[in-house]
């Protein structure tokens, strides 16, 4: 193998999530006062959490992010994700293509609640390829950009963070893997909502791909 392991962002390379909960985030910031397209909001927000773009939002609807508000959004972007969630195309035959030539040695690492990991891993069914391999960024110490959760999930797998590869969607993660010293290939499709290859290589991947059934044969 070329690598020892293989580390997997979940929003946008495991599944289709981005436009969902993105969606959900736009209406709440309507409904607060702060009016903007999909397109705009997913601008402004894939690859970063809610609370860590609180001074933004807050500075904007001219209201305070208050825990009610966001249990109102986690009950609306689950019951999104629970309805409508779909995986990224091609990723089950990609996935179980490197899990068995890794022997299984993959992880799943989110800057996600772990929540909403394992329920979207559990909708499109792939939760038994990372049984025991989740890591979520609101676990650990600091959450992307910082490495913490690829550092984490290679330490599970006992595997040198310079021997994984990291797959990622944006350059958020992408500059996460980097910093765990991973080499990262950044999914960047040509549709629409999806951050562009060049922003993924200028964040530091080392190469991109546009479609889930290239993947086996970077990795493989």
């Amino acid at each position: 193998m070329k690598f020892d392991a293989v580390l997997f962002d979940c929003d946008g390379v495991l599944v289709d999530s981005e436009p969902l909960t993105i969606g959900v985030l736009r209406d709440l910031l309507a409904e607060s006062g702060w009016a903007m397209t999909l397109a705009e909001c997913m601008r402004l927000f894939v690859g970063k959490t809610v609370m860590d773009e609180a001074p933004a939002i807050e500075a904007r609807t001219g209201r305070p992010l208050t825990e009610a508000w966001m249990l109102e959004f986690r009950a609306r972007r689950n019951h999104a994700l629970q309805t409508r969630l779909q995986p990224v195309p091609g990723i089950h035959a990609a996935i179980e293509v490197v899990h068995a030539a890794y022997g299984g040695r993959i992880a799943c690492a989110s800057g996600a609640d772990r929540i909403k990991i394992e329920l979207q891993l559990e909708k499109v069914a792939l939760a038994a390829y990372f049984k025991g391999l989740v890591f979520s960024g609101h676990e650990m110490p600091r959450t992307k950009p910082w490495p913490d959760v690829y550092l984490a999930a290679a330490a599970a797998l006992q595997a040198n963070p310079a021997r994984c590869a990291v797959v990622e969607d944006t350059t958020t993660g992408v500059r996460a893997g980097v910093a765990a010293g991973a080499t990262v290939f950044g999914y960047a499709p040509a549709t629409s909502g999806h951050v562009d290859a060049q922003a993924l290589m200028e964040a530091g991947a080392y190469q991109t791909f546009t479609g889930m059934e290239q993947l086996a044969g970077l990795l493989v």
